[in-house]
Order: C-alpha cells, then sequence, then structure tokens
C-alpha cells in the first residue's frame, strides 16, 4: 500500500491509504486527498467516496498504532440505515499478516445480502472457513450512535447504540449485541484500529452520488 499523508484524530495519527489501480477490499482506488479524507473544525473526521470522471475512489485511515486487548469505541455523526446497496463502511482491526485469518474483527454497516437483508455485521475473521457472524437491522432516522467491541482473551462483545453514550440509561437504546467465545478469537498481534467507506465489489453506488460518513471520535480502553 502507499501511504504519503497522515491526519491526526481523536489523540492518535493515522496513515491515509491511496492506491493508484484496485486494491481490496473491493476491489477499489483508495486516495489520500482532502476531498476524500479529512478531519473538521470539530474534530471530526470525515470519509468520502467521490468521484472523478468514470472512476470513484474510496477512503480509509490506519491508526499507527497497535493496541491490542481492550474496549475500541466508534462515535457516528451519520446515519447509517440507507447507505447505498453498494457502500460499504467498516470499523475493524486487521493485520497485514495472515495469522489468525489477519487479526480482523469488523463492525460494519452494508446490504451484503440484498436490499431486504440486515443492514448491520458483526463479523470475527471472516477470511477463514465458518467464521462467525451476527447480523442485525439498524434502524433509521439516527444521526448520532455508537459502536464498540471488547476484546478479551477468549471473548469477544459488541454493542451498537443510539446516541453517544456507550452504557445508555435506558434498554431501548441498545440496538444490538453480541457476545462470542469460541475459537475464532485472535490473539493479539501487529493489528491495527482502521476505518474504511468502500464499494462493493468496486462497483458505482447504484444512484451515481458520492457518499460521507462522518466519525466523532475513536476511543480505546485498554484491558
Amino acid at each position: 500500500m502507499q501511504y504519503t499523508r497522515s491526519i491526526q484524530f481523536s489523540g492518535y495519527t493515522w496513515r491515509v491509504k491511496r492506491h493508484t489501480t484496485p486494491v481490496g477490499p473491493g476491489p477499489n482506488y483508495f486516495s489520500d486527498a482532502d476531498c476524500n479524507v479529512w478531519v473538521d473544525a470539530r474534530g471530526r473526521l470525515h470519509l468520502k467516496i467521490t468521484r472523478t470522471g468514470s472512476r470513484w475512489e474510496c477512503a480509509e485511515v490506519i491508526c499507527t498504532r497497535s493496541l491490542g486487548y481492550g474496549t475500541y469505541r466508534f462515535y457516528l455523526d451519520s446515519e447509517v440505515h440507507a447507505l447505498d446497496p453498494k457502500v460499504v463502511l467498516g470499523l475493524f482491526t486487521w493485520s497485514d499478516t495472515r495469522d489468525f485469518g489477519y487479526r480482523e474483527i469488523d463492525i460494519e454497516f452494508a446490504r451484503f445480502q440484498g436490499a431486504t437483508g440486515p443492514n448491520g455485521y458483526y463479523t470475527i475473521r471472516p477470511h477463514d472457513q465458518g467464521y462467525p457472524q451476527h447480523t442485525f437491522m439498524w434502524p433509521a432516522g439516527v444521526r448520532q450512535s455508537v459502536h464498540w467491541f471488547r476484546w478479551e482473551p477468549g471473548r469477544l462483545y459488541f454493542r451498537s447504540v443510539r446516541g453517544h453514550r456507550p452504557q445508555p440509561s435506558s434498554a431501548s437504546a441498545i440496538v444490538a449485541e453480541w457476545t462470542y467465545t469460541g475459537s475464532f478469537v485472535p490473539p493479539p498481534g501487529d493489528e491495527n484500529p482502521r476505518m474504511n467507506l468502500w464499494l462493493f465489489n468496486g462497483e458505482p453506488p447504484t444512484n451515481g452520488r458520492e457518499v460521507e460518513v462522518i466519525i466523532s471520535r475513536f476511543e480505546f480502553q485498554p484491558l
């Protein structure tokens, strides 16, 4: 991968992915231009899929630190119920080495199963056969939300809630949660937290429009 630009977001340094030939996920083109990835005056991260002529360019940022066991929280300031069927928002960990399914732990919003299928996914090591996954339906009209997982030895716990309180006072704010304790829980290694906005199979949005998602902050609490 090519990394020529970095940004500061939520107290961490993030490399901005750039690739001028199609690569995964997708495959897609990835741009590090200011119009694809930027931090606004309020400190919020913007990821945007843009169009230049006939080419669509996606966005991804990679934390420069490997954080290991602990709680990873992603706070959104965008409504993600109605993302275009070709658009995927990923909040995840990934290692560039193949060990333990690339140590991939995913929270994704997408329409992998079509327009009537779920739009929320918790997935562990999808590159391995028989990988565990929990799907859910994220509701419409939720502008602010927080999505997180706690990674422990032999255990992963996921939760998605309305609003920006990871531990809401009302149980009705909790839209989805899942606990997994099987053999697919990876040990930590050289993985990094990452965020991306990309096109499924590298195909353009069905509505032909550019797409933007705002992440207001990222938090990590070590185990």
